[in-house]
């Protein structure tokens, strides 16, 4: 077995081939973060509203909306996040071990090429809702399927970086629609269908890509295809000597075999320690207050003088930091570690919180607005923030579960994870607007308390999984002060666990 923190090199080399299939894989980032980007500002078009939501254009100059359009944009907006968290994520953990991760993939494009073509050709709400429903399926088939599909097919060494290609995709995808929304907000008055039809682009490379990429070995060995899996493991290392690696793999697959019920085994005691960290860490990434950060972004950029042109240039601002800053933590995170990004960007971003909220309580209590000076102070502390949470918390949230579940809960495991971040997700966007007008500038001092309580977390709870093999990750639980005292060799039914 490995030694937790101890560099472990498994003979590999990096062939063309194994790099098609991580960016075509990641793709399902890239429609991941379409979705997220394109939504809001298709729920700003008066031509969208006007076929869908006409009472909210007829209240658009009062002081604010009814509870009704209200409600009925919510229900827009969230239900394919509730789909997602209601039936697909669980879904796709079954498809994903009985079919394996590359038909997960193939799935998730197919219901979002689906839901893309019934969106944007809507002319009922109904219809409208159910591509939303369907892209959320999509999306909930393929943050199943593409994180662990990279997890498992990447090289030890370089695991997080190749896992953390989803971020960056995800990033990228956001920042694209962005800039389709602004481009579309003019094409009246079908610029609305222009921005969801183009959400087809990046699933049909992800569907080209299902049938592109292989299989992973681990999910070979799991469905008994053992001659397989060493012959796949071969093909992505570029080698024909992979005996000690894949060794590991075969016995994660014999141990797996014994489970057959993956859900009440995530139940048990020893289970419990990458199921907390899975879900901790998924919920965390929503309560840092990225939220709270890029709905105030371009109100600052207006206050500093850009008007008209405040959202496109907070958009684009915050959307090429976030890039930037993810490709870094693509170099660093093999090579820092995950801990080591975590408690740093936790540092940083409290300290930006805080500065924030200061200016604000100050600023908004003296004289109700900001001048100037004062919000391109805030600008820059904003662009700090979203620094620290890209290179952290955005890409590790995705990361992290992924690779810290052992073979015969992996996929239940990560589905719980996916599923709780979609939840939180829901929840926070439910809750944020009412908590903006009650709070004010407070809400940055309620997410600078959550940063303090996430930073302890990992100082305390979060081992290092740094050049841990992923088929060997429950060495790290047991060296863990804490996690160990979980690890029993035995279940409470008598039987071996390791």
């Amino acid at each position: 077995m490995a030694e937790v923190n101890k560099k472990v090199d498994f003979p590999s080399r990096v062939t063309v081939y194994v790099v098609f299939c991580w960016f075509l894989a990641a793709c399902g980032g890239l429609m991941f973060g379409y979705d997220i980007g394109i939504s809001g500002g298709v729920t700003a078009m008066d031509d969208f509203l006007i076929n869908f939501f006409p009472r909210c254009t007829e209240e658009s100059f009062m002081p604010r909306r009814t509870t009704t359009a209200n409600m009925t944009i919510n229900i827009f907006s969230c239900s394919h996040r509730l789909s997602t968290w209601l039936f697909s994520s669980f879904f796709a953990s079954k498809i994903c071990s009985k079919l394996g991760r590359k038909p997960t993939i193939l799935v998730a494009s197919l219901f979002f090429l689906a839901g893309t073509a019934v969106s944007s050709l809507a002319f009922k709400l109904w219809m409208l809702i159910v591509g939303r429903v369907l892209l959320g399926i999509g999306v909930g088939f393929g943050n199943e399927g593409v994180p662990l599909f990279l997890s498992e097919i990447a090289p030890v060494q370089y695991r997080g970086a190749v896992n953390i290609l989803f971020q960056l995709f995800v990033t990228v995808g956001i920042f694209i629609a962005n800039l389709v929304n602004y481009a579309t907000s003019t094409m009246h008055p079908y610029g609305w269908r222009v921005s969801l039809g183009l959400a087809g682009v990046p699933a049909a490379f992800l569907l080209i890509g299902s049938f592109v990429i292989i299989e992973t070995p681990t999910s070979l060995v799991e469905r008994d295809h053992v001659s397989g899996g060493k012959a796949t493991l071969q093909k992505i290392r570029g080698l024909e000597k992979v005996d000690a690696e894949f060794a590991q793999i075969l016995a994660a697959g014999e141990e797996a075999k014994k489970v057959k019920h993956p859900f009440k085994e995530l139940m048990k005691r020893s289970s419990m320690p990458p199921l907390i960290i899975g879900f901790a860490i998924q919920v965390f990434q929503q309560f840092t207050g990225i939220n709270a950060i890029v709905f105030y972004a371009p109100i600052l950029f207006q206050t500093v003088g850009f008007k008209n042109d405040a959202s496109l240039l907070s958009s684009v601002m915050t959307g090429v930091v976030n890039v930037i800053s993810t490709v870094v933590s693509i170099y660093s995170v093999d090579r820092l570690g995950r801990r080591i990004l975590l408690l740093q960007a936790c540092v940083q971003m409290f300290i930006s919180q805080v500065a924030i909220g200061v200016i604000l309580l100050v600023k908004l209590n003296d004289t109700n607005s900001l001048d100037r000076g004062t919000a391109v102070v805030v600008v820059v502390l904003v662009c700090i923030f979203v620094v620290a949470f890209a290179w952290s918390w955005g890409p590790l949230g995705w990361l992290i579960p992924s690779e810290t579940f052992p073979l015969e809960t992996r996929t239940a495991g990560y589905a719980f994870a996916v599923s709780s971040n979609m939840l939180f997700t829901f929840l926070i966007a439910q809750a944020f607007l009412s908590m903006l007008c009650h709070m004010r500038a407070l809400i940055f001092f309620f997410f600078a308390a959550w940063i303090f309580i996430m930073g302890s977390f990992v100082v305390f709870l979060l081992p290092e999984t740094k050049n841990v093999p992923i088929d060997v990750m429950v060495t790290v639980w047991k060296k863990h002060p804490i996690w160990n005292k979980f690890m029993d060799d035995k279940d409470e039914n008598g039987e071996n666990r390791a």
